[in-house]
């Protein structure tokens, strides 16, 4: 830094003087020169502040005392201000990286979080997840059993970022793993509920949702942990009826047991489940109804389930001026003949 200072002192006063008796275009392009030479070596603003001093009092001696003491303020100011660009540049620097660190986290979640929405005859099913910011704190996934029946799990971590990321993917790999006998819906939630409440931070709590189907018997199975209730459309009397279920966000006690209830559905019957974010939408400043939710859910019911679910989506996401508060999933089942 001294060495660059120090070559370039003569060349700035011979510039300065330049400029300050005939106003010169070339000299102001030599200064440009000379500055991009100060950038590329990390000169600091407070070091050109107090080379312009000296080229001054060289030219003139003789300077105001007021003139002077401006140019030391300007000094001091500069000092300051050099230690709060600095500061500013490693927060934007170090903002970048954890932008970059998140982007890559966000694309592992999608990739390590991936499951395929089965295709079971006589069923529609729709499903779509949102997440308020790059890292979703919400979760779904589909377990494939035997012959047609299928799993679905729905699960919001309290807690979001990486973390949430990773507490998920340790989850849907501890699904994946169980046997297709263990996938009764209040065995999976206590089994994974051992899982979370021995490898997952105590601060860190889940609530979870699963259900498995059994198309030759029109029998949906359901239990619960601690999550948003769901809701069963009866299209006979076009009327949704809450599933209330009982039962501890999953990682609080290690011996906790669900509750299991089974739904039979008739035709064009549907079943609901979905997280706080659907639940918890604006308007404004005011918290939506759940009737709100069951209505716009009606209105677009004619549609198949995955227009379904994304339409109510669109609805919420204008309702908030696009600008989601919480992560957003939705899923529909529906009884076709």
């Amino acid at each position: 830094m001294e060495k660059t200072i120090k070559n370039n002192t003569k060349r700035y006063q011979d510039l300065l003087e330049k400029y300050i008796h005939s106003q010169d275009e070339e000299a102001l392009y030599g200064i440009e020169k000379v500055s991009k030479d100060f950038i590329k070596k990390n000169i600091l603003p407070e070091e050109i502040i107090n080379l312009h001093i000296q080229a001054m009092e060289s030219l003139n001696p003789h300077l105001p005392d007021d003139y002077k003491h401006s140019m030391n303020f300007l000094l001091e100011a500069m000092i300051f201000y050099g230690l709060a660009l600095q500061e500013v540049t490693n927060l934007r620097q170090e903002k970048d990286v954890l932008a970059s660190e998140i982007s890559i986290a966000a694309n592992m979640q999608k990739t390590l979080l991936g499951t395929k929405k089965p295709e079971i005859a006589g069923v529609d099913l729709g499903i779509i997840s949102v997440p308020a910011h790059q890292m979703n704190g919400d979760y779904y996934h589909f377990a494939k059993g035997s012959g047609d029946t299928f799993g679905i799990a729905i699960a919001d971590v309290i807690g979001k970022g990486i973390p949430a990321a990773l507490c998920m993917s340790m989850i849907k790999y501890a699904v994946d793993s169980y046997p297709e006998e263990s996938m009764r819906p209040k065995t999976i939630l206590k089994n994974l509920n051992r899982v979370v409440e021995r490898n997952i931070d105590p601060s860190m709590f889940i609530t979870m949702c699963y259900a498995h189907y059994h198309p030759s018997e029109n029998l949906l199975r359901f239990s619960s942990a601690g999550h948003e209730p769901g809701y069963f459309y009866h299209a006979e009397t076009d009327t949704f009826e809450e599933i209330k279920m009982k039962g501890l966000v999953l990682g609080v006690m290690p011996d906790a047991t669900y509750q299991e209830i089974d739904l039979t559905m008739k035709e064009n019957d549907m079943v609901i489940l979905l997280t706080d974010g659907v639940t918890e939408c604006r308007d404004g400043d005011r918290f939506i109804e759940t009737e709100e939710v069951l209505q716009v859910i009606r209105e677009y019911a004619h549609l198949s389930a995955q227009k379904m679910v994304e339409s109510v989506y669109k609805h919420f996401e204008r309702l908030q001026g696009f600008q989601l508060r919480d992560d957003f999933t939705l899923f529909a089942i529906r009884k076709n003949v």
